[in-house]
């Protein structure tokens, strides 16, 4: 695979990406050193891929396995999470971006405290994968990504109801 070609996939699976990196470090310049890792690790499996299966779950199993060991070297190395750095979209409703960050930054600090089973079906499930999807992504059975999802919103609505 050539750079053009890398480039265009990292172009076009670049939000989700960040979305999945999101999930796993708040802080802005861990999330851009974690994301470089993540390009670094597609970059290395990409000639691996057989065609016949999902490149968006091809990738994003790879993001998701650099973030798994991302987490378990934190979690080694003791270091505490920080706070998220967050973009604000100044629009014509500033009021109304204010809650729509503030409601996100609680969204995205539920899903940080899931443990990481959890937190990996709801991320996927937020990209909008199919039960069937995120099972193949993962290499679990899709009576697994049910058990997760399920338990996994009555987990945040417990942490969503504990910041309210």
């Amino acid at each position: 695979m050539d750079e053009a070609e890398f480039n265009a996939v990292l172009e076009a699976h670049s939000g989700m990406l960040g979305r999945i990196a999101a999930s796993y470090e708040a802080e802005f310049s861990a999330r851009e050193d974690l994301l470089q890792d993540i390009a670094v690790a597609v970059w290395r499996a990409l000639p691996k891929w057989r065609s016949d299966g999902s490149l968006r779950s091809f990738v994003a199993r790879i993001a998701h396995n650099r973030c798994v060991t991302h987490i378990l070297n934190e979690r080694r190395h003791n270091h505490a999470e920080a706070v998220e750095e967050v973009l604000v979209d100044h629009g014509a409703d500033p009021q109304r971006d204010a809650v729509n960050c503030q409601r996100h930054e609680r969204l995205q600090g539920a899903l940080r405290r899931l443990p990481l089973g959890q937190r990996q079906v709801v991320t996927l499930a937020l990209e909008g994968f199919s039960h069937v999807e995120i099972a193949d992504t993962l290499d679990i059975k899709p009576n697994t990504v049910d058990v997760r999802i399920s338990r996994a919103r009555r987990t945040l609505a417990d942490y969503l109801e504990e910041g309210a």
